[in-house]
Order: C-alpha cells, then structure tokens, then sequence
C-alpha cells in the first residue's frame, strides 16, 4: 500500500472528532480501522452498496472486516439518485432489522453519495442511531458526502428533504477505486472539486485546475500520490468549513458560513428534479449550477469578467457535460423556488465576489429577467 494522507475532522459543539484516511490499498485496511474507530463491543457490520460496487469491492471488504472479527452482511440498493427514497431507505431500516444489529454495531456504506446518504440516514434512525463508516468509491463522495455527516432522501418535493447531520465514525477513502469509474463519474466529482475551491480556497482552486490541466482525465497508478494528496486537500478544506458552522447556521451569511458549499446547487438541484433525476449526475448538475451563480454574480457588478471566463475554463476542463439548454427555464424557475435551503420564503444564492470568495445574496435582489438570462447564457453545453 501507498503512503497514507490523514484528514482529521473535529467538531467542537459535539466534542467528535473522527479520522479521513486516504490512499491507494485502503479497503485491505478497513477492519483494522473500524475495529479502533468503534466501541470494543461491535459485533456485527451491514454494509450497504449497490451491486456494481459490491460486485468489484465486496468480497475485498467483507474480508477485511471478517479477519478483524466482525460479522458481516450486506444490503444491495439500486443504482442512481432515483434510489435515494422514502422507500429504499424503508428497505434499508428493515435489513438493519432482520440482521439484528445492536446499538454498539455499524453500517458501513460501501459506494458513492447516494448509498451514504441513504445509509447515513438509515444507521441515524435505527436504534436511536447506529455508528457508521463511510466508504466513498466515487471522487465526488470521496470530496464531499462522505465528510460533513449530512445525510437525506430524495422525495417528491425536492433533493435531500427528509434527513439529518449524522456524522460518520470513519472515512476510508481508496484511490484505487477510481480507476474502475466511467468518465461521466469523474468529471461530476471534478466539478465539486473545482466548486470547492471556488466558493472558499483560490489556492485549492487553482490547484485542482492544474492538476485537470496537466493531466489526462485518466485515473492511473502512477498519479496515485498525487491524487491522494489532492484529495486530502479538498477533505481539509471541507473539514475546516465544517467544524466552524456543523449545522449550516441559517443566520449566518459570512463567507466561511457552511452554506458557502452550496455553491452551485440551487440551480443543480432544480436541473435534477426536473429530469427526473435521470439526465445528470449530481456534480454535473452543480457544473451548471456554478456557471449560473457565476452569470448572476457578474450581473450584480460582484464578480469581474476575466474571473467568470476562468471559472468556465475550470468547469469545462472537468469533462463534457449533458445537453442543458433544451430545458424550460420556466421549470428550472418554479423549480427553484422549492429549494430547501430557502430562510424567510426567500432563495439564498450562494455568488461570488472572486473566485475562493463566496457571497450569500437574498433571491429578492435578482429580477426575475437577470435569472432567465443567467440561465439561458450558462445552460449552454461545456466542455
């Protein structure tokens, strides 16, 4: 195995802290790692993925953890961002049942953003909540979900409506399952990574463009070290977020205010939801979305032009997108309107006032003309 990055993640108000270990070989490691990361009375394990992952990552997995004295069952969930439901996550309470699973025992979540969500919420609930161990096989979660302990389903009145902040015990991120990912998948953890930069850290912004620039789009052995040191840096800087405002403060509206993150996704999570969740991953989604608070920014007289064209340049150099501007902007607007992240009946945009500087911005200040225009220049396809 490679040498290991470590990211810790402390948050105060819970006195919690808990480890991000990142590197190539790491799924060997796991039950070594939730062996000290849990109490000495866990018994049982039910890891939760979907049956592409499973399939690749499984066996490696359950025998890690089985060598660590652990018993181990798994729960298959489907694959994609409609499986992130009400229902799914009944299924999910369930197997944590009939696998009798006790309050010292853990959920492991085994996959990409959906099945740590849907995990997540599910080891939140059962018992009055169960540790759990995130897995993340994709960049995006390796960048983002897994870190940060928001957990939620999907339902009919929008993205991650029902859920809560469950944090997880560990996070065991393995480069080397990168390598197996369709391009579609690295390009939508790509654009998160770039937004990360954006919306708080021009350094880290800066960097993640580099590497895209100078590098192919390949996930090789041989950039094993550098994409884990990366990696790191993206966790770091989401963990220094996160343990300033845990619970997305909805007073606050400084430009290190947890709701910095959500950059991009007022207008990726409508994209989302008015294709049925079936069109966009979730990071290309947010790449539009980026490119919409970035119209808007400029409009407002907060964002200089030369910055907007290297924020396009960074989200085009993340990889193609799907077709956007045969949608109906009145959609994307009615829409956007349900954002969950809406304080007094108003949308708060998260814009930029330069690129590793977010600003939050009340809805009421963008005319309804401003936005159908930011959206109709940004929708257009990137690549």
């Amino acid at each position: 195995m490679s040498a290991v990055e470590h990211v810790r993640v402390r948050l105060k108000s819970e006195r919690q802290e808990y480890s991000v270990r990142i590197g190539a070989g790491m799924l060997a490691e796991i039950g070594d790692e939730a062996r000290q990361a849990l109490t000495p009375h866990a018994r049982r394990i039910l890891i939760v993925s979907n049956r592409k992952v499973f399939n690749l990552y499984g066996a490696r997995t359950v025998a890690s953890l089985r060598r660590a004295s652990f018993q181990v069952e798994h729960l298959l969930i489907g694959d994609g961002e409609r499986y992130k439901s009400l229902r799914t996550l009944e299924h999910t309470l369930a197997a944590l049942s009939r696998a009798r699973l006790e309050r010292s025992d853990a959920v492991v979540a085994l996959g990409g953003g959906v099945v740590g969500d849907l995990a997540g919420l599910a080891a939140a609930l059962h018992l009055r909540g169960l540790a759990f161990i995130q897995v993340p096989t994709t960049l995006l979660a390796q960048i983002d979900a897994s870190v940060g302990g928001k957990v939620a389903v999907n339902t009919s009145a929008g993205k991650n409506t029902i859920g809560v902040f469950h944090q997880p015990r560990l996070v065991i991120v393995d480069t080397e399952t990168l390598q197996t990912l369709p391009p579609r998948e690295l390009t939508a953890g790509w654009c998160e990574a770039v937004k990360q930069g954006a919306a708080g850290d021009r350094r880290l912004f800066d960097r993640t463009f580099n590497f895209l620039r100078n590098e192919s789009l390949n996930i090789t052995a041989s950039r094993a070290p550098q994409l884990a040191q990366l990696i790191a840096a993206q966790v770091a800087f989401k963990a220094s977020i996160v343990a300033g405002d845990e619970r997305e403060d909805v007073s606050r509206s400084d430009h290190r205010s947890r709701r910095i993150l959500n950059f991009g996704h007022t207008t990726g999570h409508a994209l989302e939801s008015v294709t049925g969740y079936r069109r966009f991953r979730h990071g290309e989604a947010v790449g539009y979305g980026m490119l919409v608070a970035g119209e808007l920014s400029k409009k407002l007289g907060l964002l200089d032009g030369s910055e907007l064209e290297l924020l396009r340049e960074a989200v085009g150099s993340c990889g193609r997108l799907p077709r956007a501007d045969d949608l109906d902007p009145k959609r994307i607007i009615s829409a956007l309107t349900a954002d969950k992240k809406s304080v007094g009946g108003a949308i708060k945009w998260v814009l930029l006032e330069r690129l590793g500087r977010a600003r939050i911005v009340d809805g009421r200040e963008i005319t309804a003309r401003t936005l159908r225009t930011a959206l109709r220049v940004a929708l257009q396809r990137v690549s």
